[in-house]
């Protein structure tokens, strides 16, 4: 496998819907393959590589790199790697402070550490170390992390942004301006589409159509790949009403003189509309003025520290919210998943819905205490 391929870090069941089963032919027959049978073209490297989003590219190649630099410093061989290898790099992990944070990396960060090396090793067709060792070592940093109260037992989830949070954030939100407008109609939309900041910021203006009901919102749910196609209804309250904030949002990109490309679009303190933006004197940025995943995500955290909401707010606290409040209302799983583009069976989903049923459907509702 040429060198562009094995950079791929793409595990096999993240591109692939099927088993592959080798065809061996008729029994007592001898298959004969070409030199093409294990070549990959450019184009087709290329396709496997854009199947898998850059952040988990990204992830997975910095885990690697910290795991053949700590090979290299340890004097072991990061690839093929042994099961002891495996171990002590699981408890370096968990005893070695992160300079970032100053404490050692988390349960969750590690699992990833432990794929990326391991899917390495299928990339390069090598067998796969055995895990059971670091899988101990794991296991035990749990438990010590759990009995000690740590707050990196458990993992860091987004909190949910129910319409009590969204007023309180919109409240301080100067709606006379394009930036403010963008703003409440960005968090009011991603919350009633329940959708990821990458997917909100990937609509066009085609993708909204105005409807009697409210509006239509067309969305590629990345996680799922497949389009979906969500009702925005007209709120009870005017300042948390997703209709009108898009409404107002989009009548003033039209009096800006913007018609078509992305919905979300840049907007500087000066009410400017797809300002330039250079690093080192080159362009950078989507040249339509596309707002990033990130800076959306900014967007919620920003309204929600200034607004003096405690919690870990980010983009994910809209789709978190979207599901908890459904949920508390009295929705339907089935109906809350297809608003939301989760897959079916979802155990994230699940999750946040478990969230309001511990205390709504508890056993020891009615029981007479």
């Amino acid at each position: 496998m040429g060198e562009s391929a094995r950079q791929l870090a793409v595990p096999l069941d993240e591109v692939l819907d099927a088993e592959l089963v080798e065809d061996d032919g008729p029994a007592g027959t001898e298959l004969v393959r070409t030199g093409k049978d294990r070549h990959l073209s450019p184009g087709t490297v290329a396709a496997i590589a854009a199947s898998v989003p850059d952040s988990t590219r990204r992830a997975y190649g910095a885990d690697r790199e910290a795991f053949t630099a700590w090979c290299a410093e340890e004097d072991r061989t990061p690839l093929p790697a042994t099961a002891e290898t495996m171990a002590e790099y699981v408890r370096h992990l968990t005893v070695t402070p992160r300079p970032r944070t100053g404490r050692p990396a988390a349960p969750s960060t590690i699992e990833r550490a432990m794929s990326a090396v391991t899917t390495w090793h299928e990339d390069e067709g090598k067998p796969r170390p055995s895990m059971r060792g670091a899988r101990a070592v794991l296991n035990a940093y749990k438990d010590r992390l759990a009995r000690s109260s740590d707050p990196a037992a458990t993992a860091r989830q987004a909190t949910p942004a129910q319409p009590q949070q969204l007023r309180a954030m919109l409240a301080g939100v100067d709606r006379a301006t394009l930036a403010g407008k963008r703003n409440a109609a960005l968090v009011l939309v991603g919350f009633a589409t329940a959708a990821r900041v990458s997917e909100l910021v990937a609509a066009n203006r085609v993708d909204v159509v105005e409807a009697e009901h409210g509006w239509d919102v067309h969305l590629y749910r990345g996680k799922v790949r497949k389009h979906t196609t969500t009702a925005l209804l007209y709120g009870t309250d005017p300042a948390t009403c997703p209709v009108r904030a898009l409404r107002a949002y989009l009548e003033a990109l039209t009096a800006a003189g913007r018609t078509e490309g992305p919905v979300f679009l840049r907007v500087d303190r000066w009410d400017r509309l797809a300002p330039p933006l250079t690093r080192h004197g080159r362009p950078i940025g989507d040249p339509a003025g596309r707002l990033t995943a990130e800076a959306a995500a900014d967007v919620v955290e920003r309204l929600a520290v200034a607004a003096g909401l405690a919690g870990a707010w980010s983009g994910h606290s809209l789709r978190r919210g979207f599901a908890t409040a459904a949920r508390a209302a009295g929705h339907d799983p089935l109906e809350i998943s297809r608003q939301g583009g989760w897959a079916d069976g979802s155990r994230v989903l699940a999750r946040y819905m478990a969230d309001v049923d511990r205390v709504k459907n508890s056993p020891l509702v009615g029981i007479g205490l």
